[in-house]
């Protein structure tokens, strides 16, 4: 068996840069390798990691405001929205900081606010015989929050960045990951365009979907009639993977908690320069480290 290595970080990559702006590259490449190699790492794989100065966010008031600040400060300002969005995003590892993030920054957004309600139900099947419609109410089934799956309630606004939560169509570039821009708000569909991959520049309609998941806790299956989209202002790290982003905010309220986590959420900038980091300790307090997950056994 043959095993193949990255020697060069292609999203750092800038080829006629100055010789002190390809040091500066090399050093944040080599730091990030560091990171996802888990230099220093315990013997269950944790290590703390000191973040430079000029990468972490000053705690000025509560930690989403500061971030949000650091990476969209001019939300209210720019002219060119499409581009400006589809070049940043904030990170965390955690859903519902993702969903704090995207609430707060939606409601700075200027326009009205639509929500789109989802019809909930359960899937009985062969799975499930033990499970009756009637032992779980509606009101229960809209409360269920699932990571990568729709909310009951979708709050959108002209003008504000999504991402697809499922493939719909491969050969038009309705990925799953790919970002859009809403561009109307319709009863029965949702128009946007197209922001990364390919189509760039596309404009398409989205339907509602009946989406199903299997509830593991409660060991059912739960059918959510919604459209399969989500805010993006921020995103959960394991969402970003494959994404290439100018700028970076992440969001350490609560720490990563798996391995490769926190290499995957820095490795989407394109620059130092482009990267913020805030970070809590476990009373919320502001810290100047991060927590790192690398177990080194999978490298051996």
């Amino acid at each position: 068996m043959t095993v193949l290595k990255l020697t060069e970080n292609m999203r750092l990559k800038l080829p006629h840069s100055e010789a002190s702006a390809r040091l500066a590259i090399s050093n944040f490449s080599k730091w990030l390798l560091e990171i996802g190699d888990g230099t220093n790492s315990n013997i269950f794989g944790e290590s703390i990691i000191p973040i430079p100065l000029h990468i972490c966010v000053p705690r000025r008031s509560d930690p989403i405001p500061d971030i949000v600040a650091e990476i969209y400060g001019q939300l209210l300002s720019t002219e060119n929205m499409s581009t400006y969005l589809v070049e940043r995003a904030i990170l965390a590892p955690h859903n519902d900081t993702v969903a704090a993030i995207n609430n707060y920054v939606l409601g700075l957004f200027p326009g009205e606010e639509v929500s789109y309600f989802s019809s909930d139900s359960l899937e009985i099947d062969a799975k499930n015989q033990h499970v009756e419609e009637g032992d779980y109410t509606v009101e229960f089934l809209n409360s269920l929050k699932i990571g990568n799956f729709p909310e009951h309630e979708l709050k959108l606004k002209l003008g504000c960045p999504v991402i697809l939560l499922r493939n719909l169509d491969q050969s038009t570039g309705l990925c799953n990951g790919t970002r859009m821009i809403v561009k109307r708000l319709g009863k029965w569909f949702i128009e946007v365009q197209i922001l990364t991959g390919t189509y760039v520049g596309d404009t398409v309609f989205l339907p509602r979907l009946s989406l199903s998941v299997h509830y593991k806790s409660l060991n059912f299956t739960l059918v959510r009639r919604q459209y399969p989209i989500a805010l993006s202002y921020a995103m959960t790290i394991n969402k970003s993977q494959g994404q290439t982003l100018n700028h970076v905010g992440i969001c350490l309220q609560r720490q990563v908690f798996s391995h490769g986590q926190l290499y995957v959420a820095m490795s989407r900038v394109t620059s130092e320069r482009g990267l913020k980091i805030l970070s809590c300790d476990s009373q919320g307090k502001p810290v100047k480290t991060m927590q790192n997950i690398v177990f080194t056994e999978i490298f051996e």
